[in-house]
């Protein structure tokens, strides 16, 4: 504002100006504010208004309006307006009425007119709103910036006023902010401005003149106010109004909205720095009363703004601090559950905000004491706190206090670790951070007491999941107090009546047994040395007891279900003496009954239960269910392996899932010697499932199983078909993977079959990379040259993701040297196009990157089908970069190919072979029609049009013919490009590509009609040798001024003349023989 001109002859053109707007124009309001900042600084000019006035009578002899009232008149008339010129008229009112002429002659009245308006209105109306924020913020700006023995006088009206408004009330946050503003306005003026000598003072705000100064000096200083002026304190007199003023502030803590609160605390900060001693205790009292557990999280939030401010400013004496940062401490993990969420980020933030204002405002003695207590909270807030300003704040705060205390344990370590940047990832925090941290003895039982009581039974799933994963990280820190302490202390909750607090506690005890498991493994000590019998039995009643309450029903089910799946998990890879024991019965009755009722689950639980099932089965099988290390239970096995293939074939998409991932699971002992019926299990679902177009999700898990099943049997040559994979069902098992990269099942989610793809390549890979390593004789040429086809059609195909994935395993398999994969076909031109730095440059997802490579792949004989096959679905689809960049790939490669007609009959007999293979499959065919006339408007086949009769032309017609019988519009509009494109070739096959075009002319679906006869006549104007001449108007006229969407018969009568222009036999039409 200072840069705006100020002179005396400024005035008068500036309010010249500003009296000529029209204050209701909502386009020129810039212009409106800006003229009143100017003028806020022009009339600050040192003269008395009354000398610019110069004669008040106008040559009209009428008088005119002294330069005071004018500004005073505009003034009022911007602070009822609706946009923001209000804001700037209260500033020119703070101005322009602490002026001395101007208080003088107008102060009242304007007082009067403000008061008389703010007591006419209501908050009812948006008119009156703005009336009464316009009149509330010049009277909290005039407060501020008049002087209190000008201003006192009325300040006891104001206040008078304003508590008969009752803005507390009001449902306007601006107008209850701008009141608590106005009201600590008021609270300052009734006090002496002065400095509270009685104050906490800790030297220079500077960190560097702190540290440069003695510190005992600086302690003498702070400590010992001069008598004198404690004794003229005391003499001094508060007004009867201060405490009305310091009632309101207090509300103003309260209040629903941070912004008042905000104010309300700088307020109090403020008004107590003006009060004795005694008084100044009283309202750190009732600020402290804020923070009450019958308290909203808004008073909560209020009081810790106020004690930063307080603190900040030396008015929180030490004295206080005993019972100040108990409630800070509180408040640093302070969450009120409301509903499926809760309140209170904001108290944790203002709480951290209190923790980095002491830090500046106290000498490291006085804080002494409370060191412990205040770092080991920030720290807790800093990692384990949801909400990620909050951890940031806690960080920052910690910082703060490391570097003016010098006092936190190992401050400098930590700050390294959980720096700003480090707390912004959750999982770090809990899963690294919090270990280095536990590191420290000083900080390891409060953040595991804090995760016990605090976050194993948080409201938020995932803090759960996170922080049982912490206690496992952090038992090595304090293996003896979670082995006699935490455990005991959380079983009792891991059959408690609260849903949330059960399930973490459940996770916890699953976590900290297991982490208590690899701890003993060094020194040679099982669970049970470790932990006492009756957390043992504990861990073992836990199945019983949610069985018997019937817990795992409902909505608690879906929880209850994946956290004792997580418990039978790690208590088997605990190898707790169960062994025989009924709980195991119990066990698996969990395992089987989940799977069977996994469609009674809420969507989003249903992965997450799924994953732990499948878990929990390995692992019980492994401990539980051998005779002897390598044999199974028979008859388990039995049990299992019949129960999951009948499971396979159940009308439930996901107990099929579920029972197809659990066959993937089992141990190689319980594989052996079931192998053959898992497989073909597995496989009978497969591939009764693609041919009905049903089940995709459990193919696709079916297909991860068949993989994960041959890995853990492993490979011998001459091995039982019913153990191992072997020379005699490796190609029944590549048969059923290699089929699954032929499932493109659509259904209303689009092309689902994707997902059978994707674990099929994935599958492939693992198996061969299995085979390639120990037993590469059994693969045979064929079945590796059908699986390298496989990936390269994928690789080549239009879903980017799939893509990718095919292209990565394509490399990954012709990369591969240990093992190296065999029979690869044209391996050493593979490695010249797909060189190894590819592997990690070449960015398949990317269009523009992966078919200028693809298509080097039509060059090489055995992979050229499966290319074009892939390229078809992309060069003929619908995405706007993939068929830029995949056409464009291909019409480089064709170019490369033009003069050799060698290659480019290859070419021609598979595009020809592709076209015949999937006639009646529209997944192909009309992309392919598609693709198809792109090349043939391109002119890649050149050197075929000038042959007559040429054999490609003449087969590509005879197939076109077929779709021509289609019913399909898509698939017709492209079989007509098509036809157009077919005319370039010379000899009778002209003839025949003319007669067909004439018969759609006449096609029974009228749209037909209309496009058939719109690309004849586009392809008469491109190839201009098809008429003759001399007819080539008339047959032009009735191309375009025909009416092809009339009646068939009368369509007849001009397509024949048409038939005539072109030389061409009509077509005739074919009458149906009667039905009989």
């Amino acid at each position: 504002m200072q840069l705006f001109p100020h002179e005396v002859a400024d005035v008068q053109p500036v309010l010249d100006l500003l009296s000529r707007q029209d204050p209701k124009d909502t386009e020129t309001w810039e212009t409106r504010y800006m003229l009143l900042l100017w003028l806020s600084m022009t009339c600050l000019i040192p003269f008395d208004l009354s000398r610019l006035d110069g004669h008040l009578e106008s040559d009209g002899g009428k008088s005119r309006e002294p330069i005071m009232d004018r500004i005073l008149a505009i003034a009022k008339s911007y602070l009822v307006v609706s946009d923001c010129s209000r804001d700037a008229a209260s500033v020119l009112v703070s101005k322009f009425m602490t002026r001395p002429d101007v208080k003088q002659k107008r102060l009242g009245d304007f007082l009067d007119w403000s008061l008389m308006t703010i007591t006419q209105t209501n908050d009812q109306s948006m008119t009156d709103i703005m009336v009464l924020d316009g009149a509330l913020q010049s009277l909290a700006k005039l407060y501020k910036h008049g002087k209190r023995e000008d201003l006192l006088q009325y300040a006891p009206t104001v206040l008078q006023c304003l508590e008969k408004k009752h803005l507390s009330d009001s449902s306007q946050a601006m107008l209850r902010k701008l009141g608590v503003k106005l009201i600590q306005r008021l609270g300052l003026t009734f006090l002496k401005p002065r400095l509270a000598a009685w104050r906490y003072q800790r030297g220079s705000r500077s960190l560097a003149a702190n540290l440069s100064m003695s510190q005992t000096t600086a302690v003498t200083a702070a400590v010992s106010p001069d008598v004198e002026t404690r004794e003229q304190e005391e003499d001094y007199d508060i007004p009867e109004e201060v405490e009305t003023v310091i009632e309101h502030l207090l509300v103003g803590l309260k209040d629903k909205e941070t912004i008042v609160r905000w104010s309300a605390a700088k307020g109090i900060g403020r008004v107590t720095g003006r009060l004795p001693k005694e008084l100044a205790d009283e309202v750190v009292g009732s600020v402290l009363d804020c923070f009450s557990f019958q308290e909203t999280d808004n008073a909560w939030h209020g009081g810790c703004l106020a004690l930063a401010e307080l603190g900040r400013r030396g008015l929180l004496l030490p004295s206080r601090l005993t019972d100040v940062v108990p409630l800070i401490i509180k408040s640093l993990t302070y969450e009120e559950k409301r509903g499926a969420c809760s309140v209170g980020s904001n108290v944790r933030d203002a709480a951290c905000y209190v923790c980095w204002s002491f830090a500046r405002a106290y000498e490291p003695k006085e804080l002494q004491p409370f060191v412990s207590q205040i770092a080991s909270a920030l720290l807790i807030t800093a990692v384990f706190d949801r909400n990620v300003n909050c951890r940031r704040a806690a960080s920052a705060a910690f910082q703060e206090n490391v570097g003016r205390q010098g006092t936190f344990p190992h401050g400098i370590d930590i700050l390294t670790t959980a720096d700003y940047y480090a707390v912004g990832n959750l999982s770090n925090c809990y899963l690294n951070i919090s270990v280095y941290i536990a590191s420290f003895p000083e900080y390891t039982k409060a953040m595991i007491d804090h995760l016990v009581e605090m976050k194993i039974n948080h409201w938020d799933g995932v803090i759960r999941e996170l922080s049982t994963k912490a206690l496992h990280n952090l038992t090595p820190q304090a293996p003896d107090y979670m082995a006699t302490t935490v455990l005991p202390r959380l079983l009792p909750m891991a059959v408690g009546m609260d849903l949330l607090g059960r399930h973490g506690a459940i996770l916890a005890c699953a976590e900290i047994t297991h982490a208590l498991y690899k701890l003993g493994l060094q020194t040679n000590k099982t669970v049970v040395d470790i932990i006492s019998s009756e957390c043992v039995d504990g861990l073992k009643n836990i199945h019983q007891m949610l069985h018997d309450r019937k817990q795992y029903r409902g909505f608690g089910g879906e929880l209850m279900r994946p956290a004792v799946c997580g418990l039978i998990e790690k208590l088997s890879l605990s190898k707790l003496p169960f062994k025989n024991d009924p709980v195991i019965t119990g066990w698996q009755w969990l395992i089987d009954d989940t799977i069977k009722t996994l469609h009674l689950v809420s969507s989003g639980a249903k992965d997450g239960i799924m994953t732990a099932v499948v878990s929990a089965l390995s692992a019980l099988c492994e401990e539980y269910y051998q005779i002897q290390p390598g044999q199974a239970d028979p008859q388990m096995q039995d049990v299992l392996v019949s129960q999951y293939t009948e499971g396979l074939n159940s009308p439930q998409m996901l107990t099929r899932c579920g029972s197809a991932l659990a066959l993937g699971s089992l141990p190689r002992f319980v594989i052996h010697s079931k192998m053959k019926q898992i497989l073909e299990g597995l496989q009978q679902m497969c591939t009764v499932s693609q041919k009905e177009g049903s089940f995709p999700e459990a193919r696709r898990d079916a297909v991860r199983a068949i993989a994960q099943v041959c890995v853990t049997a492993g490979v011998d040559t001459h091995g039982s078909p019913d153990s191992v994979l072997c020379s005699e069902n490796v190609s029944e098992v590549y048969g059923t993977l290699l089929d699954s990269m032929n499932d493109y099942t659509t259904d209303s989610r689009g092309d689902v079959g994707a997902w059978v793809r994707e674990a099929a390549m994935t599958s492939l890979m693992d198996v061969t990379l299995l085979v390639a390593a120990s037993n590469p004789e059994i693969l045979s040429p064929n079945l590796v040259k059908c699986m390298m086809c496989c990936l390269v059609q994928q690789a080549a195909e239009k879903i980017d993701r799939y893509r990718a994935h095919a292209g990565n395993i394509f490399l990954r398999l012709l990369h591969s040297t240990e093992p190296a994969v065999p029979h690869i076909p044209h391996r050493e031109e593979l490695l010249s196009i797909f060189p190894p730095e590819t592997t990690a440059s070449l960015n398949w997802n990317a269009p523009s990157q992966a078919f200028q490579y693809i298509t080097q792949l039509l060059g090489l004989t055995q992979y050229q089908y499966h290319t074009l096959l892939g390229l078809t679905v992309s060069v003929g689809g619908i995405t706007e970069s993939t068929v830029h960049f995949s056409s464009q790939s291909l019409f480089d490669h064709l170019k490369g190919i033009q003069h050799n007609s060698v290659a480019l009959t290859q070419f021609g007999d598979t595009l020809l072979s592709i076209f015949r293979d999937n006639l009646r499959n529209d997944r192909v065919a009309i992309p392919f029609l598609k693709m198809l006339n792109q090349m043939l408007a391109n002119s890649c086949f050149e050197i075929f049009t000038t042959q007559e009769n040429h054999q490609f032309c003449v087969d590509l017609l005879t197939l076109c013919k077929e779709i021509k019988k289609s019913k399909d519009i898509s698939k017709l509009r492209a079989c007509i490009s098509v036809f157009c494109g077919l005319i370039q070739f010379q000899g009778n096959v002209r003839k025949k590509v003319l007669s067909q075009l004439l018969m759609l002319l006449c096609h029974s679906f009228p749209v037909i009609r209309k496009t058939t006869a719109s690309q004849m006549y586009e392809m008469v104007l491109t190839y201009d040798d098809v008429i003759d001449p001399e007819v080539l108007d008339d047959a032009m006229t009735i191309l375009s001024d025909t009416n092809w969407e009339d009646d068939i018969p009368t369509v007849r009568t001009h397509r024949n003349q048409l038939a005539d222009l072109l030389q061409v036999p009509r077509p005739q039409v074919i009458a149906k023989s009667p039905v009989n």
